[in-house]
């Protein structure tokens, strides 16, 4: 068999596979690999397998990295088919347990000589369907039909190739038929994977030339190699201390805008829900933050990129007879970054309104730049203005850039600017430490607020202030609890007990609770907020004529009816309640005094 040297030839991204292949080698020594042995799957005894847990041991033994580390390893070779699973073979991660795994032989590397085309593949699927007899999972259906139609010319030989292998594995023993058909679906799971599944070996198109390829040397490219050393020497060499100095005076100079390492002001809206930082921030804001003020005079660039600093320089440039550098700029920004489609009447714009003779906005570049500039106009394309774009941009840095941080206009805008406060309090005095936190609200209160929202839509749908005005002399109705349990047949507050002429009266008024706690429940709360709770409670009231009530809705009839029946004094009214206090036997209370009882007024037919 033969492995190709270089990993991918044509796959530069792919390199990384030949270490994994040397690891590999390395894993199935007899002496110092993993440990394998003889393992039962379903029927079939498995030779040479292992588990997931040996495999994580011998790569930290032998790499010596973190559990972590080896298990990121041994997911990687997993899924690139050096090792694949003999119990669950969709699953091509490395499980810590003991799973069994088998190593993959090389023939069905991923650096194999022969590419899987889609033939091979065909051939597999027309094999499995003769075996499985037409039950194949939905994506290998579907890969099944596009290839009859795609390679249809070829199917009676992908056919006779799928009836030969199998005719060839009948004659093999059964162990070797299963090991053939893990392998073979451990090799298309990786090369064919299924949808929703990431795709390990896709690298994009194949470069046309191979870089690790000896080339002969000949004229042409010995020139070429001489010309790019020359090249090289003719580059400017910088010290390494100049260089880390200029690394460091860039660190400090911009730990200030560093919003992880010195934090947001007035506060991070990322962590603390205020877009008071984005709103302040805008890009054409009205009045910007000092922070970003002062970092316009940091160089050109922080300056030209932020676009409310770009129209400040613009008003600037105006008031110097100049603004038509920085349109030009903008106008090459827009041609440079804008829709391909528009390249060609875009340049003819910019080239009638900046560059042509008498324009209307003219710029002044040299004539070299000029002469480029209209040479290259003639076949427009994106980068057609490079030149004279970077000849008014050093104009402006060099010339207009220094004049604008010493003018009024800079100096004014810097005055007004803001400088947002701190809202929340640090959390350390170390700056790259500086965190705001907010704590969430708690559950329970808001499973309280939404009892109350239910109790107050259930008080404004369902009208139950009509059975109230019976409850008299009580201003409210209340809610009394008695033991949870039901009472019995034979107990006088059972309903066969109960006289038709007597209503039933609450076991509460019967236990006595020296030590109440005030419980509202959730009628006496929406009686609270409806305008039918506020009626006079007087003793001349109570001796007044009550006027003849209006006939009751069926449905309001009945609910005084269930409340007047003694019904209130069941524990489901008392679990409502949003403020009701817990207690240690797990009962509710009643809610005023055990002395302050409810009087039942009179059924309709005993005052009749």
């Amino acid at each position: 068999m033969t492995i190709r040297h270089q990993g991918q030839q044509y796959r530069p991204r792919m390199a990384f596979l030949r270490k994994i292949e040397a690891l590999v080698k390395d894993m199935q020594d007899p002496d110092t690999g993993v440990r394998v042995q003889n393992q039962k799957v379903t029927v079939v005894s498995i030779p040479h397998a292992m588990t997931g847990s040996d495999v994580l041991q011998w790569l930290s033994q032998r790499l010596w990295i973190s559990g972590l580390e080896a298990q990121n390893l041994g997911n990687f070779i997993v899924k690139y088919g050096y090792i694949y699973p003999l119990q669950d073979p969709k699953n091509l991660t490395l499980k810590p347990d003991s799973s069994l795994y088998r190593f993959q032989t090389p023939y069905f590397w991923p650096t194999q000589q022969w590419p899987a085309e889609d033939v091979d593949y065909a051939i597999y699927l027309a094999k499995r369907n003769i075996k499985k007899k037409g039950i194949l999972e939905e994506y290998e259906k579907e890969n099944y039909n596009f290839l009859n139609k795609k390679i249809n010319y070829k199917w009676d030989f992908i056919i006779m190739q799928a009836r030969e292998q199998c005719r060839a594995g009948k004659e093999r023993n059964k162990v070797d038929r299963c090991l053939l058909d893990c392998q073979e679906k451990a090799y298309w799971l990786v090369q064919r994977c299924p949808p929703g599944v990431n795709n390990v070996l896709d690298y994009g198109l194949d470069r046309v030339t191979n870089p690790n390829e000896d080339q002969k040397q000949t004229v042409v490219s010995v020139r070429k190699e001489i010309m790019y050393y020359r090249q090289a020497l003719m580059r400017s060499t910088v010290k390494s201390s100049v260089s880390l100095g200029g690394i460091v005076k860039y660190s400090e100079q911009f730990s200030s805008n560093d919003a992880i390492m010195s934090g947001c002001l007035p506060s991070n809206p990322w962590i603390t829900d205020d877009t008071q930082f984005w709103d302040l921030n805008a890009k054409l804001v009205d009045i910007p933050t000092k922070m970003r003020v002062e970092r316009w005079a940091f160089n050109f660039s922080e300056l030209i990129r932020d676009p409310k600093g770009r129209q400040s320089f613009q008003h600037f440039l105006r008031k110097e007879f100049s603004g038509e550098n920085l349109g030009f700029w903008e106008a090459c920004e827009d041609l440079k970054y804008g829709d391909q489609s528009k390249v060609k009447e875009k340049a003819e714009e910019i080239y009638k309104l900046f560059l042509a003779p008498g324009a209307r906005r003219w710029i002044n570049i040299d004539g070299k730049t000029m002469d480029i500039t209209v040479k290259g106009l003639k076949h427009p394309h994106r980068y057609v203005l490079d030149a004279a774009q970077t000849h008014i941009y050093m104009l402006m840095k060099k010339d207009s850039y220094a004049r604008y941080l010493k003018s009024p206009i800079y100096k004014e805008m810097l005055a007004k600017a803001i400088e947002p406060q701190e809202t929340t309090k640090k959390s350390s005095s170390l700056p790259f430490m500086r965190r705001h936190l907010r704590s969430s609200p708690s559950p329970v209160v808001l499973r309280q607020l939404e009892e109350e929202a239910k109790a107050r839509e259930a008080a404004t749908t369902v009208d139950i202030t009509q059975p109230g005005q019976r409850l008299a002399p009580s201003p409210h109705l209340a809610v009394y609890t008695g033991t949870c349990a039901p009472p019995s047949p034979s107990s006088p507050f059972s309903p066969s007990c109960r006289s038709p002429g007597r209503p039933f009266r609450s076991p509460s008024r019967f236990i006595r609770r020296p030590s109440s706690t005030v419980c509202p429940s959730p009628i006496s709360v929406a009686l609270e907020g409806s305008p039918g709770s506020e009626r006079a409670i007087g003793g001349t009231t109570m001796d007044q004529p009550r006027p003849r009530a209006q006939p009751k809705a069926r449905m309001r009839l009945s609910l005084g009816r269930f409340l007047r029946r003694g019904c209130l004094a069941s524990p489901v009214f008392a679990r409502l309640s949003p403020k009701c206090p817990a207690v240690a036997h797990g009962k509710v209370q009643p809610l005023a005094d055990a002395s302050r009882q409810l009087s039942r007024p009179r059924s309709r037919r005993a005052a009749k």
